[in-house]
């Protein structure tokens, strides 16, 4: 057994009564030792928040960036504790529950598939299903249109390095619409903090979710994610994730296609520096007939990051009469800067429209030449080359306010200001006095 699952379970043993009693998944934890943990998880000091102390962030003021569309203020993670707006449950449409998953699990466990995992069955999403103490649920009834888009943000804030066990469920049932933004924030740059997220969606027949990702996250801080998404018959599926900075990312996207004229839209844009480093890995699977979907990705490698890209595509025997497309594009900013791609195709049937494909390459020296020759200086000029880039990915998100802030963000980004907004006050929010935490 490694030593990375060995420390988690002899804290499961020490700590049971505060993390309550998952036998059965310490032992699928236990049984999954072979397939071990990435080196994220590798014995640590991080602290873990066991007693679910609360931090005393000021949530409504916590995420500033002043989009007009999103509704109302936004619900939160602060590490690993749900936390919402006064009132909220009056402020959503009827039939909408966004809420802590922890409280759903005991007021309304029907609302909970008891399949959060699908196509990722590993070390690390056992892991999440032994330790993890809170999260987020949207549950959007039948024929519900959510109008206006939710915002959930999760916050890294704490007096000692930490690592927060997240989950969010998104359950749309029959014929219902929401779009959710996701952001991830990190309060204390000094701090270590490793964010362990498993995010599952479920859409019945004729469910529409958009879901944005923005990270902005510290140089110290390692996210490892997880994202399963079920389509069921003519579901619609578009996601975008934006990382704009951060320490150590990677993100795995699966989704799974399984009903008749499903469609599935996921794209993702990465700006990465300095020793930063960011990956994605993204499954598609096609498992019923006339099903679609489409993939581009856009990466920005400046400094010394290093950064991947893992797309693939499978379609089955069954799912004839199939249209799926996966780009890939990268610019190198920098010598020393690394980009590893691998895109993938698998058909075992006819009859289908698909394509993949990657490219790596640097600034166009003509367009930089050209636009020096008008009198631009070669730094502005950088900068509006790889602004220009990306700016096709943030346009496949479908909040309007948000496409125009992360165009914003962006420009920030690229002219050495920092990608966080300006209005955000998240760096102003005292740390609490004591930590109560369990150490590994």
């Amino acid at each position: 057994m490694s030593a990375s699952v060995k420390q988690y379970l002899e804290l499961y043993d020490s700590a049971r009564q505060l993390i309550g009693g998952r036998d059965a998944e310490r032992a699928a934890l236990a049984s999954a030792a072979d397939d071990g943990l990435d080196d994220a998880f590798a014995p640590t000091d991080y602290g873990l928040n066991l007693q679910r102390l609360a931090v005393p962030v000021d949530v409504s003021r916590s995420f500033g960036c002043d989009i007009p569309a999103i509704s109302g203020a936004p619900a939160a993670l602060v590490n690993d504790i749900f936390s919402a707006p006064a009132r909220m449950e009056e402020r959503l449409p009827k039939g909408v529950r966004f809420m802590s998953l922890r409280k759903a699990a005991e007021e309304c466990p029907q609302l909970i598939p008891a399949n959060l995992r699908c196509g990722y069955d590993d070390a690390e999403t056992r892991l999440n299903d032994l330790l993890w103490t809170d999260g987020a649920l949207l549950h959007v009834a039948a024929g519900v249109v959510c109008e206006k888009p939710l915002q959930l943000v999760n916050i890294f804030s704490s007096p000692v390095d930490l690592m927060a066990v997240r989950r969010l469920v998104i359950v749309l049932e029959r014929g219902a619409q929401a779009r959710l933004l996701v952001c991830d924030h990190t309060q204390d740059a000094e701090r270590r903090y490793l964010s362990a997220e498993l995010i599952s969606a479920n859409l019945a027949d004729g469910a529409f979710l958009g879901l944005d990702f923005i990270e902005e996250s510290s140089a110290l801080t390692v996210r490892r994610s997880t994202l399963n998404a079920s389509l069921a018959s003519d579901a619609q599926f578009q996601c975008t994730a934006s990382t704009l900075s951060c320490g150590d990312s990677r993100v795995r996207i699966q989704v799974d296609i399984n009903g008749r004229g499903a469609h599935a839209s996921v794209n993702g844009m990465v700006i990465a520096d300095s020793g930063q480093r960011a990956a994605y890995a993204t499954r598609i699977l096609h498992h019923a007939e006339n099903t679609s979907s489409d993939q581009l990705f856009k990466y920005v490698a400046d400094g010394r990051s290093r950064c991947s890209f893992d797309g693939r595509i499978v379609v089955d025997q069954q799912a004839r009469f199939t249209e799926a497309y996966q780009t890939n594009k990268n610019m190198l900013a920098s010598e020393g800067a690394t980009m590893h791609a691998e895109p993938t195709l698998e058909i075992y049937c006819d009859e289908v429209k698909c394509s993949h494909g990657a490219a790596t390459g640097q600034l166009d020296g003509n367009a930089l030449f050209y636009m020096r020759q008008r009198g631009i200086p070669e730094e502005q000029a950088r900068r509006m080359l790889m602004e220009a880039f990306v700016g096709d990915v943030i346009d496949t998100v479908h909040i309007a306010g948000l496409r125009d802030r992360l165009h914003h963000l962006v420009e920030r980004r690229f002219s050495g200001l920092g990608s966080t907004c300006a209005d955000c006050s998240l760096n102003n929010t005292p740390n609490p006095s004591a930590d109560g935490c369990t150490k590994l």
